[in-house]
This record gives C-alpha cells, sequence and structure tokens, in this order.
C-alpha cells in the first residue's frame, strides 16, 4: 500500500539522526518535506543535500520542515550530516518501512547489474498530514528550488 497524492499519510515513527524519533503527527501545524536519496556521501546525494542546506531558512519560512531518507545507518548518517553541516535530521529508514510506504524501492541497473535500490524522490506533506505534491525520478539540478517554490504555496 503506498501514499496517494492528496490523501492522508497513515502516521509513522521513524529514527533520525541527533537522537530524534520523527512521528508524522506530531509534525501537524507544519509542512514536510521528504526527501528519499541512495546513499550517503555519493556525489548527487551530497549535492542534493547541499541544496537543501543552503535554503533551509527559506524552507523555515515557508514553514516547512525537511527530512532526508535513506536506508543508510544512523552512525552514517550522523558522519555525514556534520560533514555536510546539514541543518536538518536525517532519517535511518533501514528496514524500508518508509521507503516501502512512499514506493521508492526500483530496481535500478549500475554496470550491468540489476539490484534494489531508492529511486530519488521528494513528498511533500501539508499542515494536516496530506500528501500535496510528489516528484519521482528526480534529477537533483533545481529540484529543490521547485519543492520551495511549492512549500511556498502552501502557506
Amino acid at each position: 500500500m503506498s501514499v496517494e497524492l492528496d490523501s492522508q499519510i497513515e502516521d509513522f515513527t521513524a529514527t533520525a539522526t541527533s537522537g530524534q524519533t520523527v512521528k508524522l503527527t506530531e509534525l501537524r501545524g507544519k509542512n514536510v518535506a521528504l526527501y528519499f536519496y541512495p546513499k550517503d556521501n555519493t556525489p548527487g546525494c551530497t549535492t542534493q543535500g547541499q541544496d537543501f542546506r543552503d535554503l533551509n531558512e527559506e524552507f523555515s519560512a515557508a514553514q516547512t520542515v525537511i527530512f532526508g531518507v535513506s536506508r543508510d545507518s544512523l552512525r552514517t548518517h550522523e558522519n555525514f550530516k556534520a560533514k555536510q553541516g546539514f541543518p536538518f535530521e536525517l532519517i535511518s529508514d533501514s528496514d524500508e518501512t518508509l521507503c516501502q510506504l512512499f514506493d521508492v524501492i526500483k530496481m535500478k541497473q549500475m554496470y550491468g547489474k540489476q539490484y534494489e535500490g531508492i529511486e530519488r524522490s521528494t513528498f511533500l506533506i501539508d499542515k494536516e498530514g496530506v500528501l500535496r505534491r510528489e516528484w519521482r525520478k528526480v534529477k537533483v539540478p533545481g529540484h529543490v528550488q521547485e519543492v520551495l517554490e511549492a512549500s511556498k504555496e502552501l502557506i
């Protein structure tokens, strides 16, 4: 069962950096940008995180909190977050609960080998917990600006 546009997202609890537990219902009153990315410390994922970092104040002004999500461990996340100076938390989804909820695990190919991995995707959830926008098969350049503009429309 995956999420659908303009529908209520079922509540979830996830483990994030800084010892935080993220519970969707506790974020009511704020928009939530969840961005799923394949792996910490890889070029595209680093650039995407830096773009969110660089626009973080504007997201805050648009009453939107950002969470990066991948299957990496919390330890790897903490290092990645510290190294890049991310002002937002990274969620460790090693059991793929959120990945399955948002249907982002896809067959991918690298060096001629097929494997299951996270398809770069972003989901914008409004203050009531309703999915308002989704971006799948994301290309990094210009993407974060697009998410910011959509966030501003929800104010």
